[in-house]
Formats: C-alpha cells, structure tokens, sequence
C-alpha cells in the first residue's frame, strides 16, 4: 500500500510530515560534519566570530545552528607581479619578481581575524611594492645588473621584516628581470662593446709583444752559440778540420793554386 495514501484514498498527513521531519534531521546532521583537506587549516565561526584554535586536517564536528568553518591554505603559493621603481641614480627601472609565501599554520585565526581570506591583495601586493621600491633606491642601476643577488636578498629581508609578524612566512624571493629605459639600455651596451674591444687590443698587444720576446730571446741563443762554438775553434783547431772532413764530398779540387791546405788523413 502507497506510504501517503490510505486504504480509503485519503493522504496521509502524519506520513508526511515525518518524511519532512526526517529529511530535515538528516541534512542538520550531514552539515554538522566536515573535512579539513592536506595543507589546509579551519577557521571555526560561531555567528561569525572566530571560535578557538584552527581545526587541522581531517574530520570536524560543529553545531549546526550558528557555527560554520572557513578554510585557509596554508601551503606554499606563488606570487609573480611586475613591480616599477627608480634607481639611486634615478634611472627608471621595471622589475618582475617571484614571490614564494605561506601562511603560518600557527598564526592563521590571527590572519582571518585581523586581515581576511584576501591577505594576498590587502598586505602581500602592498608589501612587495614597497620592498622593491626600497631596495632599488640604494643601488645605482648599474649595481643593479651587478649585484643582483645582493639587490634580492635586500628585497627579501625587507618583505620578511613587514610580513612576518603578520603570520606571513617568506619561503623564497628572486627577481625575474630588470629592465631600463631605452636609453639606458644602449649606453650599456655602447659601454660593454668598448670594454671587449679594449681587452681585445690588450690582448694583441699582449701576443705582440710575447712572440718580440720570443724573438728576442731566440737572437740572444743563436748568438750565443756563436759565440761559444767561435771559443771553441780558437781552444781546439783541431774542430776545423773535423768540420771539414764532414763538410768534404770526397772529390779534390782540379786547379790548385799555392799550398794546398788540407788535414792529415793519416791522424
């Protein structure tokens, strides 16, 4: 037989109603249950003020009357903006920079309370802006390019000291590029060609004057050889005729005139 309708054809209002009833009971119990995912926190409200400690991960229980849960991320996120400054020396510079950032797990309830879910774009955005229009300013834009890592870690200690108290925790910060006026951009460049053509001819200059050396230090060696093969002869006359023994192609002169000087080929 139907559940709403009775054997007579009427409807059966008790039936009904327990039906609502139980339907009603059931979706008060299904929200009283929740989850907190892997690197998230819960943010407990009871008629919207915060209530507590954050819940952790896994399985909660709230009244259903009243109270609900807000969740937080507190894994690590990336921030990447284009930032623009000055330089000491007032060149106009255009920085893009990568921002790696979490929010505490232990200082979430204070930043839901005293910021909000939108943290990234009330203090986050502000603060790197700030950080970098800062951090330029100490640097002329040549020491910009040159000590870029030193530039960078100034930004990063800069964001560090106005986030963190706010439960904000730097991970990680690097400057993805800089860039300069046009006119900058190619004095650089002019000055960099200059300095490679400089070393360029210093190099030459270098190797030319390397193989004079060499050249004369091979004079020097050829001289003296000379002149120690020319002692030699004077102490031993005897090297003479031993350089014409091997000089001599074994045939005798056909005209002689005067004495013929010759070795002794009995010795």
């Amino acid at each position: 037989m139907n559940f709403f309708i009775d054997e007579n054809g009427d409807i059966k209002f008790k039936n009904i109603v327990k039906l609502v009833i139980g339907i009603f009971l059931l979706v008060i119990i299904l929200s009283s249950f929740g989850t907190v995912g892997a690197g998230e926190r819960g943010i407990k409200l009871r008629f919207g003020a915060v209530q507590g400690e954050a819940l952790g991960e896994g399985l909660y229980f709230i009244s259903p009357i009243g109270e609900q849960v807000k969740i937080m991320d507190v894994k690590m996120q990336k921030y990447e903006v284009d930032a623009g400054s000055a330089s000491k020396d007032l060149q106009t510079v255009s920085s893009k920079v990568a921002l790696n950032f979490h929010v505490s797990p232990e200082y979430v309830t204070s930043v839901y309370k005293n910021i909000g879910i939108d943290y990234q774009s009330r203090i986050i955005v502000p603060a790197v802006q700030e950080s970098v229009k800062a951090s330029t300013a100490r640097f002329t834009a040549e020491e910009l390019i040159t000590k870029r890592e030193e530039v960078r870690e100034t930004i990063k200690l800069i964001l560090k000291t106005k986030l963190n108290d706010e439960g904000i925790i730097i991970d990680e910060f690097n400057i993805v590029d800089f860039d300069f006026s046009e006119s900058f951009n190619k004095a650089i460049e002019d000055k960099v060609t200059a300095e490679q053509n400089a070393l360029a001819s210093k190099n030459k200059l270098e190797q030319i004057k390397y193989e004079a050396q060499q050249a004369v230090e091979s004079a020097k060696g050829r001289a003296e050889a000379q002149k120690i093969e020319g002692e030699a002869l004077q102490d031993n006359p005897q090297v003479l005729e031993l350089r014409a023994i091997e000089r001599w192609n074994g045939v005798l002169p056909t005209y002689m005139t005067g004495t013929v000087p010759f070795v002794n080929l009995q010795k």
